[in-house]
């Protein structure tokens, strides 16, 4: 087993959903996107010694995933769902090929596969799954050490849509430290 270097957290917004009344994520700055998350990873040096950690959703978390196994990252895959659950949730909704891309990245030889229940148990009734999910990835980052996790997100600074969107996590993050980069989609997506 080789040695983890950095660690690579990721959460960010999905592409938005074909009706969503407030554009956030629009499917049209995907590229825009993708080109901040590589130039982020290589600013600060990701290689094949660290490990990439997300979710598995269409828009940042797979464009962070795709970014990281092209750069020879190991990458764990943690879904809140099993696969055709977290897909309806997650990733269906927003046409195009997302659908592919999530298996084409799941099946990648450097992903493992990870699902919370499996390692959690089942989900108290009085527990959101998406912010139990981001504190599950939160504390395996962790757990290589604080000093080596560096938490990248794309978001545009405000509540997500439900509990346990990037807000979340950039909260439990600072509570905890972490070198944390924002992506900001404000600037990224809709200024001129």
């Amino acid at each position: 087993m080789k040695k983890t270097g950095k660690v690579f957290l990721f959460s960010g917004h999905m592409i938005d959903a074909p009706d969503r009344p407030v554009p956030r994520f629009p499917a049209d700055k995907e590229k825009i996107a993708r080109k901040a998350i590589e130039k982020t990873l290589k600013e600060l040096h990701a290689g094949a010694d660290d490990l990439a950690i997300s979710s598995g959703a269409c828009g940042g978390d797979l464009l962070f995933a795709e970014a990281c196994l092209d750069r020879g990252l190991s990458f764990e895959m943690r879904l809140p769902f099993p696969v055709p659950e977290f897909l309806e949730r997650s990733v269906l909704f927003a046409d195009q090929d997302w659908e592919q891309r999530f298996f084409k990245v799941k099946e990648h030889p450097n992903t493992r596969v990870y699902y919370m229940q499996d390692e959690l148990g089942e989900l108290p009734v009085d527990e959101n799954p998406y912010e139990k999910c981001n504190l599950w990835m939160l504390e395996r980052a962790i757990s290589f050490g604080k000093e080596r996790v560096n938490f990248i997100c794309l978001w545009d600074g405000k509540g997500g849509d439900g509990p346990g969107g990037t807000r979340h996590m950039i909260r439990s993050i600072r509570q905890r430290s972490g070198y944390v980069t924002i992506l900001d989609t404000n600037q990224l997506f809709f200024e001129e």
